[in-house]
């Protein structure tokens, strides 16, 4: 059985940059569809338990005024409906988690309310419907044109054709772009297509995708039992985890030695900020609520499970399938190794089997997070692409500055974040190209499919290559995508006017781009210093605050 459904803009998932772009169209008067195949909208940001990762300006610039309201409101959530101490509350950069990796560390379950709440009245004046649960199988197309996308209810099998003058893809791997066959790029280019300095010497690899880590959230009860049965993939993943005993783990195994802990059970308090992975993605520090408030704090583990094995993009659904259930069985073993293995665990024993899977956290039955975290979409093959040397300091012409973008639609500043090896270097390419770029710009250029006319891209799936994809991935860059996309369909619906014709048009993308700085949308930085993420930024600075209200 199924039935049709209309509207005006029709976006499919419900990532952060599809809640961005489903906000952003519905402000501008517009009937929006938006579906989502897990069961919360907010994608990175809640079902996937990724704390944000951002630029360390964020608190003054170099974001959209609409994700700066989702921040503030996070904090009022916070004080509203929890204990939160005075000290707290008084600290202008309040930080629930008090993670190092970000300025807001916060629970999924919180980021989601505050989206509902930004989402509301919307809802209330029949401009946004939300369809959850619902994933995309197929789509019709008239020429260049998408004329409808077929969606599966995933618990009924109920099958729905939704259709719409402009849809936009905000699936976190891009399926709407595979499903209509637009053109578009999977994994690394080589340096004879992009020219970038740091793509692969030779041919192109459609699968070298970043790896993808299915996020757990755990807390720590010293004393107690909450061991969780041996994966039957245990040994096979047992390897990847071994280094963590003498390396990173050390960090944890200080944090939680029984000669560490005060006699009520919780964790000295040491003067000076520790970085280790229990604070890495901490979303909740219960030392900035009252005293009892809560049992621990609440950490997301997201180190040592990064899945490379395999692609997601372009490859069988039945191959696609088994590398999400293995990246499942890595994080449900390395909880496993942590309960029992790391020495000298609790009282000089092995492991900490007190640490607990906290399922409720995302609404799911065994701790892990409703969808892992995507770090590589499907990419389209767009009029424009991002490429290294635009932003790259050491481009000649680049001295003082990246490429500037007439075509602007918002801007980003995280360093080239990919987790593989880097060319002629024994580092990784994060750590190699650190220091090395500068902030960017988002062109719209890079939002305009080379053929077709009413899809666009509002996620991960941008005009961009695999080395700057480790850039415009993150959260406040993938929000400011999705709200100018949003801004783009409604744009041109109001105008009778195509994305194209949006950009090749002088007059009229100064109009639109009028438009998002009405909407609070930044287009260019006020000052240039190299990007860096939040967390390597503040590791440079003596005696940080973390965010430790104690510490004020």
């Amino acid at each position: 059985m199924s039935n049709e459904l209309k509207t005006d803009v029709l976006i499919i998932g419900g990532s952060f940059g599809g809640v961005a772009a489903a906000l952003t169209a519905a402000k501008m008067g517009k009937r929006v569809i938006l579906t989502e195949e897990t069961a919360w909208l907010g994608g990175q940001a809640t079902t996937q338990g990724v704390p944000i990762d951002e630029h360390p300006w964020i608190e003054q610039y170099g974001c959209t005024r609409s994700y700066r309201k989702f921040r503030q409101l996070i904090r009022e959530y916070y004080f509203d409906n929890y204990p939160v101490t005075n000290k707290s509350r008084n600290d202008p950069f309040f930080n629930p988690g008090a993670g190092w990796v970000s300025g807001l560390g916060f629970e999924p379950r919180v980021g989601l309310a505050v989206i509902e709440q930004m989402l509301a009245a919307y809802r209330s004046a029949g401009l946004l419907t939300t369809y959850m649960k619902h994933c995309p199988i197929a789509t019709e197309t008239d020429g260049d044109r998408i004329a409808s996308v077929t969606l599966k209810d995933i618990e009924s099998g109920e099958k729905v054709v939704m259709s719409a003058p402009y849809i936009l893809d905000a699936t976190e791997l891009g399926d709407v772009i595979e499903l209509a066959g637009v053109e578009h790029v999977t994994g690394s280019e080589s340096i004879d297509e992009t020219g970038e300095p740091a793509a692969l010497d030779g041919p192109a690899d459609p699968l070298r995708q970043q790896g993808f880590t299915h996020l757990a959230a755990i807390d720590y009860l010293p004393g107690e039992d909450h061991t969780i049965d041996k994966p039957d993939s245990y040994d096979k993943w047992r390897p990847q985890l071994e280094p963590w005993k003498n390396s990173m783990i050390g960090g944890m195994k200080g944090l939680f030695h029984d000669e560490m802990l005060d006699e009520d059970g919780s964790i000295k308090k040491t003067p000076k900020y520790r970085t280790c992975i229990w604070n890495f993605r901490r979303v909740l520090c219960r030392e900035n609520f009252e005293p009892g408030a809560f049992a621990s704090d609440i950490t997301m583990l997201m180190c040592g499970n990064e899945y490379k094995l395999g692609a997601l993009a372009g490859v069988p659904e039945e191959e696609k399938a088994e590398h999400l259930k293995n990246a499942r069985d890595l994080t449900l073993s390395l909880i496993y190794f942590l309960q029992t293995e790391v020495e000298p665990g609790y009282m000089g024993k092995p492991g900490f089997p007190g640490i607990r899977p906290r399922g409720d956290v995302f609404g799911t039955k065994d701790g892990l997070a409703q969808y892992p975290y995507i770090r590589e979409s499907r990419r389209i093959k767009a009029v424009f692409t991002v490429k290294q040397q635009h932003f790259q300091m050491d481009v000649p012409g680049n001295e003082n500055g990246p490429v500037l973008f007439d075509d602007s639609i918002g801007v980003g500043a995280y360093r080239i974040d990919l987790h593989e090896p880097a060319k002629n270097s024994n580092k990784c390419v994060t750590d190699a190209l650190h220091g090395t770029s500068w902030p960017q710009q988002i062109p719209l250029g890079s939002l305009i499919p080379i053929r077709v006319e009413n899809m666009l891209p509002a996620c991960k799936n941008i005009g961009s290559t695999h080395i700057t994809n480790g850039c415009f991935r993150l959260h406040c860059t993938e929000w400011n995508i999705g709200e100018a996309a949003g801004a783009l369909a409604a744009y041109c619906i109001d105008n009778k006017v195509l994305p194209r014709g949006v950009r090749n048009d002088n007059a009229i993308l100064k109009d639109y781009q009028q438009t998002l700085l009405r909407l609070g949308v930044e287009l260019t930085w006020p000052r240039m210093e190299f990007a860096r993420s939040y967390a390597s930024h503040n590791a440079k600075i003596p005696d940080w605050y973390g965010g430790e209200s104690w510490r004020l």
